[in-house]
């Protein structure tokens, strides 16, 4: 029997928004998000039961089962911030994400730097930030895996759902309502500081890479080394097997492994 559909007026009162907009079904959140982006309000939420064309990173697509999971996109015109701050926003959401699922399922999320939740080495969450044309405004799409019982044999070694790794059915009102609401507390911080040096503390306690050794696919020179945590511009620092040399890496150039399995 298919779940109930989201309630989104309960969403509305449990974050505290009341820039909430819902549809059953919709091609895409982000999609939805850009097609309203010349009209809807700064912090605008676009939620829906299912996607029919979701996006993942590297133009992947991203399906969202009916019922048990969450999609929604936060539109944002970030006036006060650098436009090359914009794409630190993915991880300000990650954050947010992490410390939602947390607060209502009662186990702790870690963060796979720089866009994916995980709990005990699957994913819970991902996030896609896109910027709009000329960077006028930016969506963040974010997907979470909330009552799912089981995944497809290819990806059930990567991914899990707060069902599974709580034990019982979580609330999609409250786990949706309780992101939002840490997204609104984080993204207060960010404009504050023009970067990630008032979250970085707290980023850095839940964040799976630190430690772990780690691949670095940079197409032009990869290395191997130990993950140490991120700087205020949200780059993963790495301590290089080879030099020993501390080296920043920033998601947008390069992809690292490591959390998923050492490749």
């Amino acid at each position: 029997m298919p779940e109930q559909l989201l309630d989104a007026d309960a969403i509305r009162r449990l974050s505290g928004s009341d820039r909430i907009f819902y549809a059953e079904k919709t091609d895409s959140t982000n999609e939805w998000a850009k097609r309203e982006s010349g009209t809807a309000p700064d912090g605008s939420i676009f939620l829906a039961d299912f996607q029919s064309a979701g996006k993942g990173r590297r133009g992947r697509v991203w399906k969202s089962p009916e019922g048990t999971s969450v999609s929604m996109s936060v539109l944002l015109r970030p006036d006060r911030l650098k436009k090359e701050s914009y794409p630190l926003l993915t991880l300000v959401m990650g954050l947010a994400a992490a410390r939602g699922i947390s607060a209502v399922c009662g186990f702790e999320a870690k963060i796979k730097w720089p866009n994916d939740v995980i709990y005990d080495g699957r994913k819970l969450c991902g996030i896609l930030t896109e910027l709009g044309p000329e960077a006028g405004y930016v969506v963040i799409g974010v997907g979470l895996n909330v009552n799912m019982t089981s995944f497809p044999e290819e990806l059930s070694d990567r991914a899990v759902s707060m069902r599974m790794a709580a034990g019982r059915v979580i609330g999609r009102e409250e786990v949706t309502a309780a992101v939002v609401r840490e997204f609104g507390r984080c993204y207060r911080i960010f404009i504050e500081t023009g970067d990630l040096s008032g979250l970085k503390e707290e980023y850095e306690k839940i964040l799976a890479n630190t430690g772990e050794r780690v691949r670095v696919l940079d197409p032009a020179a990869p290395f191997t080394g130990r993950a140490l945590g991120i700087n205020r511009r949200g780059e993963l620092l790495v301590r290089r097997d080879d030099t020993g040399g501390v080296e920043p890496v920033f998601s947008g150039e390069v992809s690292v492994r490591g959390i998923y399995g050492y490749v």
